[in-house]
């Protein structure tokens, strides 16, 4: 079934800026509706100052653009808009047009889950200037937002050398955004989730503990945990930290003892506050001494990568992590930043023309051409990405320039590399052609993507930057635009 359906039952075709149909009324307008246009979405800086990012949200577009038509309630709103002199914003004809109108775009996109740079179009768009135009916004809400959060998610993952569980449902941005983070944080490499609704959609396992008001509505923590541990005797995590952690671990030590006696076990405790570090190597001094070797400690408390790094660095002693705010928000990066522009069209001669945007500012001069992204390999690890316009072919032996710094190059020798192109169709001529992977197969390129990384790449810290730039044709002509726009505004 269709997840988009699953989650929202109705059609979100209006999930749009208003200006998107604005634009696409005078593309009708102009006679310009059907010229073809080719759009890519890209980001221009790395999240979280790190030095690769995690594509995601592929499915979600998929499953969107499947059922993208203007409903009889879609057009019935769109009438009552009206604008500034009070007459309707759209005409007849127009809400019409939109009515019958069937997507037909060609979409190619990079799989989610690859890890992705800088200027590299995740999705390239090909059809309808209208119709391409309509699905800039909501193409942007769902990848930038996934993306983000599964970046997110693999720092945190990699930092913590332990599983990570996702605890963020109460402090996502809603219901959507706690949904979408519990996918994409999956994606990145967390082992479950707490919420339960994300595990029912996307089958993703869940996991989850008991909280503090459990041990407070009890005369006592030690009556709270034995009576938790009658109840849930096949999973039985105890919260230590209410009123005293040691006294806490010493309780949870002695419910352990008859859970044992009865043939269970105890198989985690859960610290939520103070020091993780000094309380985690405590814990496990004490359950050691008490025999119980195989019971988990899990640690929360606002953690991240910056954190979980500093308790790796104290030998905390921690063998799961429940990370929950700092995740699901993108607590020091609120959004990815991701933009769609126009990059190509058709003349009425029906020959292409590049497009370019010009700026003061070198990184948002986009890049010109219908794009592709070819990625090469020596020894079975990634070395260099190379953004090429397929109209104009690759030069031999391939020469690679950094489209913000025209003075660093690289010149790629294939003897002894290996390359893939990383767009792959997705739609053509608005028929789905993609056998979307399942969520563990997702996670599984994650995780073999970034051992193909060198490890400086993945460092927190003032990460080695890897090699993405343009090939030298699409780079020449890059550059004639740039100037024959600036000597047009002399």
């Amino acid at each position: 079934m269709n997840i988009i359906k699953k989650i929202y039952g109705s059609s979100l075709t209006l999930l749009t800026d208003l200006y998107e149909i604005t634009m696409a009324y005078a593309y009708w307008k102009s006679g310009m509706a059907e010229r073809e246009a080719v759009f890519h979405l890209f980001f221009r800086k790395e999240p979280f100052n790190g030095g690769y990012t995690i594509s995601a949200g592929l499915e979600l577009v998929i499953e969107f653009l499947k059922d993208f038509r203007f409903h009889d309630s879609d057009i019935a709103y769109l009438k009552t808009l009206k604008g500034n002199d009070g007459k309707p914003l759209f005409e007849k004809d127009f809400l019409d047009f939109l009515k019958n109108l069937d997507f037909s775009c060609t979409i190619d996109a990079i799989p989610e889950g690859t890890v992705v740079f800088p200027n590299e179009p995740l999705l390239r768009v090909q059809g309808p200037l209208l119709q391409a135009q309509l699905i800039e916004s909501v193409l942007l809400n769902i990848i930038n937002f996934q993306t983000l959060i599964a970046t997110k998610s693999a720092r945190i993952c990699l930092s913590a050398r332990a599983p990570v569980m996702e605890f963020g449902l109460r402090r996502a941005q809603g219901i959507d955004g706690a949904l979408a983070a519990s996918r994409a944080a999956y994606i990145g490499g967390c082992s479950a989730t707490s919420n339960v609704l994300a595990g029912k959609i996307f089958d993703i396992p869940v996991s989850g503990t008991h909280a503090h008001s459990w041990v407070m509505s009890f005369d006592s923590e030690i009556e709270a945990f034995r009576k938790y541990a009658e109840v849930m005797s096949n999973n039985c995590i105890l919260l230590v930290d209410t009123y005293d952690t040691r006294q806490g671990i010493a309780h949870a030590i002695e419910v352990g003892k008859l859970l044992r006696e009865n043939g269970k076990k105890l198989i985690g405790i859960r610290i939520d506050s103070g020091d993780l570090a000094y309380f985690s190597q405590l814990a496990r001094e004490m359950l050691d001494n008490a025999g119980f070797y195989d019971t988990k400690i899990v640690a929360s408390n606002d953690l991240d990568e910056h954190i979980l790094e500093s308790l790796h660095d104290q030998n905390a002693k921690l063998d799961l992590l429940g990370v929950g705010t700092k995740l699901v928000t993108a607590y020091d990066q609120p959004a990815l930043g991701g933009v769609y522009k126009l990059s190509a069209i058709k003349n009425e001669k029906g020959e292409w023309e590049s497009k370019l945007k010009l700026s003061e500012q070198t990184v948002k001069i986009n890049i010109p051409g219908i794009q592709q992204v070819r990625r090469f390999y020596q020894n079975g690890s990634m070395v260099a990405d190379m953004i090429y316009d397929t109209l104009l072919g690759v030069r031999k032996p391939p020469l690679l320039i950094d489209p913000n710094d025209q003075t660093k190059r690289k010149k790629i020798c294939e003897d002894g590399c290996r390359w893939e192109d990383l767009l792959v169709p997705v739609f053509k001529n608005g028929k789905s052609v993609y056998n979307h992977p399942s969520l563990n197969e997702i996670r599984e390129v994650v995780q073999k993507n970034l051992k193909q990384l060198h490890p400086g790449i993945k460092r927190l810290i003032n990460p080695h930057v890897y090699v993405v730039g343009l090939e030298s044709r699409l780079n020449d002509k890059r550059m004639r635009l740039i100037l024959e726009q600036r000597k047009l505004l002399t």
